[in-house]
């Protein structure tokens, strides 16, 4: 059980890294556009608003393809599993329950959910401050 606690934290770590360094170049893109005089209001929060999710989907179905690697690299799935599948369903709390880890790495599909509930409400939040600056350059 501690391998498994050991490799799931391990490869959190790295989504959590992944995830601040983009949450950080959204944010100051953000901020940059925010200093500038908007023309047109509306067409700026779409401007904004569809790269900033675009990018943090692309974000997600990255630490997604970690998970599948990690699952390939210790034979955490059957032999038939299409693994980048197996760690969507993971990651996004789906669980359909087709495809089963095996036995030895059971604990790495809740840790798998756990480290996307998490990502997904710090994405939720940035989305958030996003908005609320395009919102803030709408009033001035």
């Amino acid at each position: 059980m501690l391998r498994q606690f050991l490799v799931g934290g391990g490869v959190s770590l790295v989504n959590i890294t992944i995830h601040a360094l983009v949450m950080t170049l959204v944010v100051n893109v953000a901020q940059t556009a925010s200093i500038r005089k908007i023309q047109h209001p509306s067409l700026f929060l779409i401007a904004v608003m569809i790269p900033t999710v675009s990018v943090l989907m692309a974000t997600h179905a990255l630490e997604v393809i970690v998970w599948s690697l990690t699952y390939s690299i210790v034979d955490a799935a059957p032999a038939e599993a299409n693994l980048v599948y197996f760690a969507f369903v993971n990651y996004t709390t789906l669980g359909y329950g087709d495809v089963l880890p095996v036995e030895r790495w059971r604990l790495l599909g809740p840790m798998t959910a756990m480290n996307g509930v998490l990502l997904f409400g710090w994405s939720t939040a940035v989305i958030f401050e996003v908005l609320r600056r395009a919102l803030a350059l709408h009033r001035r």
